[in-house]
């Protein structure tokens, strides 16, 4: 009797653990990237940058990302997940601390294994929950969507405070982040001596799958919507701030608007992959993001700051949906935990290298025009390809059929 009370209760602390590894890993997926935009003027002014450096520092993390997904997704089955999870945070927090040393060359260096450890996190964090709450997907799939855009709207709006807050201006903003990893990497070796004591090990290592993603035309479909989603959210992420000072709006006012996207995606981001969960298909919603999204590029081309919080809205809306459809799919499109890591893999190194020329090309238009239309209806035309393949993706079919 008092074996089995001892078993359960050791069950509900390493489910507690589960949903902290989650939680505190996708909470360093994003904000390490977002939390450049409101502190870019200082970055440029302190470093002497020009316009295609500073978008580097958006678009060094997605080429990471779109290069090495597939290799993460390749070597996932020679450790376990919550190793794998372990080595993220460690390069993450060795590229946030290179990043703030002071340097150009080290700004860009830490930007490399920032991208790779966020890298790592993004492709195996979805077979982890397949693998540890194989029935709480969709539930678990808005837990990790939540945690990774409270803490990215967290830091689009208190970035440029943080940085007065401890003094040391911009690098006080990126600096901050060191925390949330290394709450990360504490909980992570909670579970892995806690396996280790209760031999539980075993239930997080992944199978090896011979499936070949690349030849599966669901997958290519699942990503090139997740591409073009991302290049879509990563423009704005980049540029909008820029946009809004062109529109005579103050540095501060410009993270608050990045904020209000942000907080707007966390409710979408919780009930979509619930709701898209007990879907058949989710093409409805599909039409709907893609409405939504086009309808903002066309307020921004025509509307400037005109209505600015209302189209934040929109695009959160429409950015929350699209995220957690895109990571929904690795999950429901594949029949195990190895294949839904592969899918992750692929989609994310497809999909990141799509994204990663966007804040280059939205920057590039905007030097050739000036008035930010011509940047605007590339993403117009962005989501409209997006549509296309996103209804083709949200069919009710496995990569494998």
């Amino acid at each position: 009797m008092m074996k089995n009370e001892t078993r359960k209760n050791a069950s509900y602390v390493l489910l507690l653990i589960n949903v902290l590894v989650v939680i505190l890993v996708s909470s360093n997926l994003r904000s390490p990237i977002i939390s450049v935009s409101p502190v870019l003027g200082d970055i440029k002014e302190s470093l002497k940058l020009d316009s295609f450096q500073v978008s580097l520092l958006t678009s060094i993390p997605l080429f990471m990302f779109a290069t090495c997904s597939v290799l993460v997704s390749r070597f996932s089955h020679k450790f376990s997940i919550s190793r794998f999870l372990m080595y993220s945070l460690i390069i993450l927090s060795f590229g946030l601390f290179l990043r703030i040393t002071g340097s150009l060359w080290m700004l860009f260096a830490g930007s490399v294994f920032i991208g790779l450890g966020i890298c790592i996190g993004n492709v195996v964090t979805p077979g982890y929950i397949k693998n540890n709450f194989p029935k709480q997907i969709g539930l678990m799939t808005g837990i990790f969507a939540v945690s990774m855009n409270l803490t990215a709207a967290l830091a689009s709006g208190f970035s440029v405070r943080i940085g007065e807050w401890t003094g040391f201006g911009w690098r006080g903003s990126l600096g901050i982040w060191l925390v949330i990893a290394g709450l990360g990497l504490f909980v992570l070796v909670l579970e892995l001596l806690f396996n280790k004591k209760n031999s539980a090990q075993s239930k997080t290592a992944l199978t090896v799958s011979d499936f070949n993603m690349f030849k599966s035309a669901q997958a290519w479909n699942i990503s090139l919507f997740m591409g073009l989603q991302s290049l879509f959210y990563y423009c704005m992420m980049a540029w909008l701030p820029s946009f809004l000072k062109d529109c005579n709006m103050q540095g501060e006012s410009t993270g608050w608007v990045l904020f209000v996207i942000q907080i707007t995606m966390i409710p979408i981001a919780f009930c979509a992959p619930i709701i898209a969960g007990k879907m058949k298909d989710q093409r409805i919603l599909i039409a709907l993001i893609c409405t939504l999204m086009f309808g903002s590029t066309i307020m921004f081309a025509w509307l400037h700051s005109q209505w600015i919080y209302v189209n934040a809205v929109i695009i959160g809306i429409s950015n929350g949906l699209s995220f957690s459809l895109s990571i929904l799919f690795f999950s429901t499109r594949t029949k195990n935990s190895a294949n839904a890591v592969k899918i992750s893999g692929m989609a994310q190194s497809v999909g990141y290298l799509i994204a990663a020329f966007g804040p280059p090309v939205f920057g590039k238009l905007h030097d050739w025009d000036i008035s930010w239309k011509s940047s605007f209806y590339f993403l117009s035309f962005a989501v409209i390809l997006m549509f296309y393949f996103g209804m083709k993706a949200a069919r009710n079919k496995c990569v494998e059929d």
